[in-house]
């Protein structure tokens, strides 16, 4: 999917569910690196394993965590009313792989989870620290961390 296309079509719809405060430049930057660094944004079903959604949540990981963190529950519950999700770990995990709002808003609430600011546009270490301590993942790839990050920026871009 082309990033003009994921940032339409889901990221776009997901932030007008959150407060206003959840939107901004470094917000969709992370969301496009990571959706490009788990997924490619394509996969919506993990290869080998669990998780769903471009964004590539587990369901007793990211879905619950989002569900139950004391900053994100109470957003996760008014997002999966408007998705009209009932709120429940394995219903969300199962509905991230069709639909792609809730899979934005779920993971724009992950990274709100974070006590730290969101680093700034073009903080490309900073951003991997964020990722890693937010998506803990199995096997990072910082390799290919910095093109997926660049390609974010690439498409802020365009769009200023």
């Amino acid at each position: 999917m082309l990033l003009s296309e994921i940032r339409a079509a889901a990221i776009a719809p997901a932030l007008s569910l959150l407060p206003a405060r959840m939107n901004s430049p470094q917000a969709e930057a992370m969301l496009l690196a990571i959706g490009l660094q788990e997924s490619g944004l394509i996969h919506r079903r993990q290869i080998g394993g669990p998780a769903r959604g471009v964004w590539q949540f587990e369901q007793g990981g990211g879905v619950t965590g989002v569900l139950r963190h004391p900053a994100s529950a109470g957003y996760a519950r008014g997002v999966c009313t408007a998705r009209k999700v009932s709120p429940e770990p394995g219903i969300v995990w199962a509905e991230l792989e069709h639909d792609d709002i809730l899979a934005a808003a779920f993971a724009r609430l992950l990274l709100w989870t974070d006590p730290a600011l969101l680093p700034a546009v073009g903080e490309v270490g900073a951003s991997w620290d964020l990722y890693l301590r937010t998506w803990r993942p199995g096997k990072p790839h910082r390799s290919r961390w910095d093109s997926c990050y660049a390609q974010a920026m690439d498409a802020l871009e365009a769009t200023a």
